[in-house]
Order: C-alpha cells, then sequence, then structure tokens
C-alpha cells in the first residue's frame, strides 16, 4: 500500500482544472499585448504611409523645378511674413487675457472662457464669413473704415486677422495652464521683500512660465501657418498677396501638381520640426518644475 503511494500520478494529456485556471490570465495578457501592438503599428503605418509616399511620389528633377516657381516662393514668404507677425499679436493680446482668465475671478468668466476655445471647434468657412460680414465695406467697422479710405478684406491685413482669430486659444489655453502653475509663495515673497508687481511679474513670473509661453507661441504659430478656411474667405487667394502655402497649394492642384507636392513636403518638414521643438520645450519644462 505504501509502494502504490509514491508511484507518480499518469499524464494522460489531459490539463487539471486548477493548472488551466492558473494559465488563462497568462494566456489572456499575451492575446491582449498582442491586440493592441498590432492595432498600434496599423495605425502607426496609417498616419507615416501616406506622408512618405507624398514625399516619394515625385522625382527630384520634377521638385528642383517646382521650387524655381514663383507662386511657391510667394506663397512660403507670405506665409513667414504672417504667420510671424500673427504670433506677435497673440502674444501680446492673449497673454494679457490668459493671465486675467488665470488669476482673477469675476462675473461671466465661464462664458469668456467657452468663447475663447470656440475657434478650436468652428468651422474655418464660419470664422471667414463672420469676420467678412464684420470688417467687409457693408460691416459696421469695415464701413466705417471705407468712409475713411481703408479697406481690411483681401489684403495681406486680413490674412493676419484670420490667423490671429483661429490661434488664440492655442496660446491662451498654454499661456493660461502656465500662469496658473506659478507658486504664488514666489510672487508674495518678492512683494514682501519690496519689489513692484511689475517687477514681481517680469523676474518671477515669466521666468517660471516662459516655457508655457513659448509651447503656446509655437502652437499658434503652427496654426497660423496652416491657415485655409478662414483666409480664402475673408482674404482671398491672390498670388503674392494674399495668397499663403495652404491656398497655394489648392491652386497648384489644379494646374500644376509638383508645386502643390513641394510646398506640401515643405510645410510636412517644418510641421515635423515645430513638433519636435514643441515636445523639447515640454520635456524642458517638466525637468524644469522637477
Amino acid at each position: 500500500m505504501s509502494q502504490l503511494k509514491n508511484v507518480p500520478a499518469v499524464d494522460n494529456g489531459e490539463r487539471q482544472p486548477e493548472s488551466w485556471a492558473r494559465e488563462r490570465p497568462a494566456i489572456a495578457s499575451y492575446l491582449f499585448k498582442g491586440g493592441a501592438g498590432l492595432i498600434a503599428v496599423v495605425t502607426v503605418l496609417f498616419l507615416v504611409i501616406p506622408l512618405a509616399w507624398l514625399c516619394l511620389w515625385p522625382t527630384a528633377d520634377d521638385l528642383i523645378v517646382a521650387t524655381l516657381s514663383p507662386m511657391l516662393w510667394d506663397a512660403m514668404k507670405i506665409s513667414f511674413i504672417t504667420s510671424t507677425l500673427s504670433t506677435f499679436l497673440v502674444i501680446g493680446f492673449g497673454g494679457v487675457l490668459a493671465f486675467m482668465l488665470a488669476r482673477f475671478q469675476f462675473r461671466g468668466k465661464m462664458i469668456v472662457d467657452t468663447l475663447v476655445d470656440l475657434p478650436m471647434v468652428l468651422p474655418p468657412m464660419v470664422t471667414g464669413l463672420a469676420l467678412l460680414m464684420l470688417f467687409g465695406r457693408n460691416g459696421p467697422i469695415g464701413g466705417w473704415l471705407s468712409a475713411h479710405g481703408l479697406a481690411l478684406p483681401f489684403t495681406v491685413a486680413a490674412v493676419v486677422l484670420a490667423q490671429v482669430f483661429v490661434s488664440l486659444p492655442f496660446f491662451i489655453r498654454a499661456a493660461r495652464a502656465g500662469f496658473e502653475s506659478v507658486d504664488r509663495r514666489l510672487e508674495t515673497a518678492s512683494l514682501l521683500l519690496g519689489a513692484s508687481k511689475a517687477r514681481t511679474f517680469i523676474q518671477i513670473t515669466v521666468p517660471l512660465v516662459w516655457p508655457t509661453l513659448l509651447a503656446g507661441a509655437i502652437l499658434a504659430w503652427a496654426r497660423c501657418l496652416g491657415e485655409f478656411g478662414a483666409t480664402i474667405v475673408f482674404a482671398g487667394n491672390f498670388q503674392g498677396v494674399t495668397q499663403t502655402m495652404p491656398l497655394a497649394i489648392f491652386e497648384a492642384l489644379q494646374v500644376n501638381l509638383n508645386v502643390a507636392i513641394a510646398l506640401s513636403i515643405v510645410l510636412l518638414l517644418v510641421s515635423f520640426c515645430l513638433v519636435m521643438l514643441l515636445k523639447f520645450v515640454i520635456g524642458r519644462a517638466v525637468v524644469t518644475h522637477a
């Protein structure tokens, strides 16, 4: 009887219920990781392949010829000039509003906050039409300007106004988050030591929030550079005057595909560099606050 107790159990190929129950979580984990990995790979390929094919489509000779097009250089010049000017305006006006939203409580603050976010979800065509109705010849402001010999629609100024309108929320969101993250005790200590509010703001607050301000400025500049709908409605599409790079791509698709591709590649490279710069700035901000 004692010998029978020491005989090992015969493995007939059937799993014991306890063993199978222990292995089920591991199998489910492997299936989940495999499925998630497959979805991630498909998603990345979906993002990369169209952009890669865009860059590989034209030959080197076609791109060289396209870069000699006056349309390309005119559009690049107008885009970079107007986007830069618009970003400075956004920083000036948006920074003040962001500071007020971050530091002050006032009646109707939620409404103002909602209005600030509205351009991010509003169709650009609606934005362009609204600006045209306000600043156009028959609008309340445009009519007064016309009476004094001034006109905004279909000018470079209209391009800047459209870009400022659509890019303001991106800077304000980032700047507000930066102002809200500042340790107010540092500002209070500066005031108690005799510094004025202006000096405290310049020497204490701004150095602490500059990474988020820079990140917001990068986002705003990128949004200005890619603006299309509001610009074409309010400023028109006139080469050498109001034709930015997105508008030039739209026109070149109908007359010269290689120029459209060349402009698209320029925008793609600039956008990639901007995103990398934004990640670097955000990374430095995290390290600084840590």
